[in-house]
């Protein structure tokens, strides 16, 4: 089967998601700048253990291979242990993104014996001072430490994740040597304006010019480092990067967040993207298999604005969050169009009147991360 049937036949979506992102809190012991989901303080309205635990027999009944998990910080969850353990016995992988706050030497042992689980640590810099600017005071060794922890553990090759920016997009290379020097592998991805990055996406978000540098760098090194198709958008510019190349929401991929809503992209947390709740009756079943706004994601798409662009079939038009929170109509280019359509359309818009994200759990005042090693685990 070719890619482009393979690719036809997803986006008529499946029994089931591909890749699922479950949110399990919003409580995060940092306060990044880009953070997708405004994550700080916990809500009250959390998923509880048991009906985190009804999700996942959901989910080994769809037949779901693997989850990720992130937050907020996952293991901030008092349960964190339990539902990953839970997980894995029926089947389910596990890949958790984690700024590494909690993975002491001995939580890195516990996570070594453990199989089907994979972990990214999320750094946004070679250095403290690219990474801090943006993860907070401390994160970048707090990252490193757990690095350092896992390795020592024997757990693997883990995944260094990093979000793309104008500021270290020069050290991509420096990423994938540390990464090839922990028998690591680099993930990197695209940087949304979602949650709080839609207050800092226009002062982070990789010029035109980086944006071909992106990739070439990819062309060069795509076939050891993972995207999550992130940078289809780029693909305008040549050759096709590797991966299926287009947008799975509520397709093949989907969001849980921590209150159990279903969201049709993690990356569009707002009510008109949300389909639903895994607290309704059929639970996340039905939303999967019989949300309209799911359906209606799963019939062909028009091609709007780009029908006239001879680039639309490489790019699919690029990201829906990136348009919707920039204000850009979905059918229209994606801000960051490397043919300059987009630089163009948002000189048209009137960013007062843009979306803002569904929720704001960002902490009232800032953290200092200073004691980062006596960070403890709350509920």
């Amino acid at each position: 089967m070719s890619v482009e049937t393979l690719v036809t036949q997803l986006k008529n979506g499946l029994d089931a998601p591909i890749c699922l992102t479950w949110e399990l809190t919003y409580a995060c012991n940092l306060q990044c700048v880009h953070c997708l989901s405004s994550s700080g303080q916990r809500d009250p309205r959390e998923l509880t253990t048991a009906e985190a635990k009804q999700v996942l027999d959901e989910l080994r009944d769809l037949q779901v291979f693997y989850i990720n998990i992130g937050g907020g910080e996952p293991m901030v969850r008092r349960d964190f242990f339990e539902l990953l353990e839970y997980s894995i016995a029926n089947g389910i992988g596990v890949k958790f993104s984690t700024n590494g706050a909690f993975i002491d030497a001995e939580k890195a042992r516990r996570l070594a014996e453990m199989d089907y689980l994979d972990i990214q640590i999320s750094l946004d810099g070679i250095d403290a001072l690219t990474n801090d600017a943006v993860r907070g005071p401390g994160s970048y060794e707090m990252a490193r430490r757990a690095m350092d922890n896992l390795a020592a553990a024997n757990f693997g090759p883990f995944k260094i994740s990093v979000v793309v920016t104008r500021h270290n997009v020069d050290q991509l290379d420096e990423f994938k040597a540390l990464a090839d020097s922990y028998g690591a592998q680099l993930r990197i991805t695209r940087l949304r304006p979602s949650g709080r990055g839609a207050d800092s996406w226009h002062d982070l978000h990789p010029t035109n010019a980086q944006q071909r540098q992106i990739y070439n760098w990819l062309m060069a090194h795509g076939d050891n480092v993972l995207t999550g198709d992130s940078f289809f958008h780029l693909n305008a510019l040549g050759d096709p990067l590797p991966g299926l190349n287009m947008c799975g929401a509520g397709r093949v991929v989907c969001l849980i967040d921590p209150i159990g809503d279903v969201y049709a992209c993690p990356f569009v947390i707002h009510d008109e993207f949300k389909a639903g709740s895994v607290r309704d009756e059929g639970g996340f079943s039905h939303v999967w298999k019989q949300s309209p706004l799911f359906l209606e994601l799963r019939e062909p798409q028009s091609a709007g604005a780009c029908s006239s662009c001879g680039s639309y079939d490489a790019c699919q038009g690029g990201c829906m969050a990136a348009k919707f929170f920039t204000g850009l109509p979905l059918d229209g280019p994606d801000p960051e169009c490397v043919t300059g359509h987009g630089e163009q359309a948002l000189q048209d818009v009137n960013a007062a009147l843009n979306p803002k994200p569904a929720m704001d759990h960002s902490k009232p005042v800032s953290v200092s991360l200073s004691a980062s090693r006596k960070l403890s685990v709350v509920s």
